[in-house]
C-alpha cells in the first residue's frame, strides 16, 4: 500500500498539470516531448547534433552507450522489482502516444533525461540551462500525458542522475 504522503503528492502535482491539459499548444508540446523521449531519441539526437557541430564524437558515443546501459538497468531491471499501476486515463487521447506496459515506477523517461542531463552538462556546462529545460519538459511530459505519477518521475530522475554521475566517474571525457 502506498503511503498517504506519496499519494497526496501525486494527486497535488497531477492537479497542477490539469490546468494545462486543455491548453492546446502546451498539451501538444508535452505529447511531442513524451514521444521524443521514447527510446531516449531526443538524447541520442542531441548527442549526434553536438558531435556534428563540435566534431567531438567521443561525448556522443559516451552519451549513447551510457543511455543504453541506463535503459537496460531501469526498464529491464528496476521496473521489474515494482508492480505499480499507471495512472488511469479514461477517454480518447488528443494526440498519439505509445502505451507502456511496464510498471509505472520508476519513469524511464525521467531516468534517461536525468542521466543525459548529467552527461551533457559535464561536456558543455555553459548549456546547462538548455539541457535542464529539455530534461524537465521530457520528464514532466510523463505526468502531463498521464502515464506516470509524479513520484515515478521523481524516483526515475534520482536513479538516472545517480547513474549519470557513476558513468562520469567510470568514463570521464578528459
Amino acid at each position: 500500500m502506498l503511503p498517504d504522503v506519496i499519494r497526496r503528492f501525486d494527486e497535488s502535482v497531477d492537479g497542477t498539470f490539469e490546468q494545462f491539459r486543455s491548453h492546446i499548444p502546451i498539451n501538444r508540446a508535452f505529447y511531442i516531448a513524451s514521444e521524443l523521449g521514447n527510446w531516449s531519441l531526443i538524447w541520442h539526437l542531441t548527442g549526434v547534433a553536438r558531435a556534428v557541430i563540435t566534431g567531438d564524437r567521443k561525448a556522443a558515443v559516451r552519451l549513447s552507450a551510457v543511455l543504453g546501459v541506463e535503459s537496460l538497468l531501469v526498464n529491464q531491471g528496476i521496473k521489474r522489482l515494482f508492480n505499480r499501476q499507471r495512472p488511469v486515463y479514461v477517454g480518447n487521447r488528443p494526440h498519439k502516444l505509445r502505451k507502456p506496459v511496464t510498471s509505472s515506477f520508476p519513469s524511464g523517461h525521467a531516468s534517461a533525461a536525468a542521466c543525459a542531463l548529467v552527461l551533457l552538462i559535464d561536456d558543455q556546462p555553459e548549456l546547462a540551462p538548455l539541457f535542464l529545460a529539455m530534461a524537465a519538459i521530457v520528464a514532466g511530459s510523463r505526468i502531463h500525458v498521464r502515464v506516470h505519477h509524479a513520484s515515478d518521475v521523481v524516483g526515475g530522475a534520482l536513479i538516472g542522475g545517480t547513474l549519470g554521475l557513476i558513468a562520469r566517474r567510470i568514463a570521464p571525457l578528459r
